[in-house]
């Protein structure tokens, strides 16, 4: 991690000029999101958080609303398209490989709590999938099995990605703003990103140990 910190230090440590940032970054920033929403293994988080420092620290008075409209339009189309690809393999007899890609990154626990949630708050849920890192998968896809139309989805979905671009927007500003240099604050941006993203590994891996635990010491007062 570390070392990937380093690289985009050095990656970023001498910006182009604000007219170049922007040609570039804006397309880059929406082709990048978009990507991420339809393969789960892209940071996006960590990509609109490093592009809100560079907009921070420019002159113009709308790049950070850029970079906010741009973010949100592009998770929003990305995961319309999951979906609607999800629902051709409901629909399906034989599924398809998006659909079974799905059920690959969750777990029966998590798609069971997701549906469970998903029957009394669906749009906070929604909503609450794209803030939590690693939730947003288990929605979609209880959204899928319970045959949730595709502009029904459409409406909670557009409030969780505006959500979740201000969210990382705000994580960028911050960054921005506690360093002089667009460099420092995008590896700060990035280095948070990535810390948010892996705690509920962390927090799934010392849930179990603690559940082993409690049980254990259960056993030894009753035996």
């Amino acid at each position: 991690m570390i070392d990937g910190l380093v690289r985009v230090a050095g990656a970023v440590r001498e910006l182009p000029t604000e007219s170049t940032q922007q040609a570039v970054g804006y397309p880059s920033l929406f082709l990048l999101v978009a990507l991420g929403a339809l393969v789960p293994i892209v940071p996006t988080g960590a990509l609109v958080s490093s592009a809100a420092v560079v907009a921070f620290h420019q002159s113009s008075p709308v790049a950070l609303l850029l970079v906010f409209l741009v973010a949100a339009f592009a998770a929003f189309l990305g995961d319309l398209a999951l979906y609607w690809l999800g629902q051709r393999g409901v629909r399906s007899r034989n599924g398809s490989r998006w659909l079974a890609a799905l059920r690959g990154r969750v777990t029966p626990e998590r798609l069971a709590q997701a549906q469970a949630r998903l029957d009394t708050h669906p749009v906070s849920v929604l909503v609450l999938s794209r803030l939590v890192p690693a939730g947003r998968i288990p929605v979609m896809l209880a959204c899928l099995l319970a045959e949730m139309p595709l502009r029904r989805f459409a409406r909670g979905d557009m409030a969780a990605c505006l959500a979740w671009a201000a969210t990382y927007q705000l994580i960028g500003i911050l960054g921005g703003s506690l360093f002089p240099e667009p460099w420092q604050g995008v590896v700060a941006a990035v280095g948070l990103t990535v810390l948010i993203s892996a705690l509920p590994a962390l927090w799934r891996r010392v849930r179990p140990s603690r559940t082993h635990g409690a049980s254990g010491t259960s056993g030894s007062e009753h035996p």
